[in-house]
């Protein structure tokens, strides 16, 4: 693993939890007010809402179980769905927020951070900020990445090979003929689906600043699928059925995949690729301040950082020590990473789906 992102290095698990014990804000009157060891004391819930599927299970079964270990008298409610929906329901409810807590990728995240939906955090609200990689740091501290993994290109090995398929090497090899019928890609309101954009931009001389190579390279791959996916269960589900041999995803859920039957082998492809961090955000204004960042805070902890490495593929933010088997999974080239804007991503979306809708998805199957 790269020891830039820090993440070969041992901390403390305790070290890591007295941090957390002793950081808090004193409460204001009416709040939380200090818990017998000095540390804030939380609120009597908490409301976090993050994705769906194998994340929501380990956040129900694993993460909220241990927070309650910590903090017996917090009731927990998790609200799945996927992370555009999310910030168009803080949104909604900007004034009175029924959410305290978003972990949501960091492209959405920065959306809500235009519409000013974030509370700031700093290393007295959260002090395990300070041992978050510098490069995953989030804009105006409106929130802090607890994990990242890289995007790139996933293929079925088995169908690759007894096809007579190309492995893939670049982004430009999504545009080639042999993809017909063998592709799934989804469409650019999804992650994936705009990061596979913007790097076919930058594989054909643009970025996300010059969006045209990529808009033109697009209505070719366009021509190959009988439809763009409308989300990433159904990506999962072509790859699955084995109706697409290639699709452009993150490289934690190409290895969940694997592990669970598919034969999906992982390429960053030579022009590199974005990372894709998972960004907890306190929303302004939510109802139990003081639960919100003590939770932060935990996701933050060695016990969870190894988690999310262990149970989801996911790179930790911070330095923690992970299972050799585990470590070598994770590890990819750092050099390759190519690092968005996305507060021009996140301004520019809205053209660039309107474009999308009129120029490139029409072009589906032809």
């Amino acid at each position: 693993m790269n020891k830039k992102m820090g993440v070969l290095a041992v901390l403390t698990l305790c070290g890591s939890l007295l941090a957390a014990c002793g950081s808090g804000k004193p409460a204001a009157s009416g709040e939380a007010g200090q818990d017998q060891a000095g540390g804030t004391k939380p609120e009597k819930q908490l409301v976090v809402s993050g994705n769906g599927a194998t994340v929501e299970q380990m956040m129900k079964d694993e993460v909220f179980k241990k927070f309650n270990e910590k903090y017996p008298d917090v009731k927990l409610t998790y609200v799945s769905g996927v992370a555009t929906e999310i910030v168009a329901k803080v949104k909604a409810q900007k004034g009175a927020p029924q959410i305290d807590v978003t972990v949501i990728e960091a492209g959405e995240q920065e959306a809500g951070r235009a519409e000013g939906l974030w509370e700031p955090l700093n290393d007295k609200d959260v002090p395990s900020m300070s041992k978050v990689s510098p490069e995953l740091k989030v804009k105006d501290n409106s929130g802090v990445a607890v994990n990242f993994t890289p995007m790139g290109i996933s293929y079925n090995a088995e169908m690759v090979k007894s096809k007579g398929l190309p492995v893939p090497e670049s982004w430009n090899d999504l545009a080639r003929p042999e993809m017909k019928g063998n592709l799934t890609l989804s469409e650019i309101s999804s992650n994936f689906g705009r990061s596979a954009l913007i790097m076919l931009a930058y594989a054909n001389g643009g970025s996300e600043k010059g969006m045209e190579p990529g808009f033109k390279k697009l209505e070719t791959v366009a021509g190959y699928m009988p439809t763009f996916a409308k989300s990433a269960a159904q990506l999962q589900q072509n790859l699955q059925n084995k109706t697409a041999a290639y699709t452009a995803w993150t490289m934690a859920r190409s290895l969940v995949q694997k592990d669970a039957g598919l034969d999906l082998e992982f390429v960053i492809p030579k022009e590199g690729a974005n990372l894709v961090p998972t960004v907890a955000s306190m929303v302004k204004g939510a109802k139990n301040p003081n639960a919100s960042k003590l939770f932060i805070e935990f996701l933050l902890s060695d016990e969870v950082q190894a988690m999310y490495a262990t149970k989801l593929y996911y790179n930790p933010a911070t330095k923690v020590n992970l299972p050799m088997d585990i470590s070598k999974k994770l590890s990819f080239d750092m050099k390759k990473a190519v690092k968005f804007d996305y507060e021009v991503i996140s301004s520019k979306t809205p053209e660039w789906l309107d474009r999308f809708n009129k120029e490139i998805a029409p072009k589906v199957g032809k």
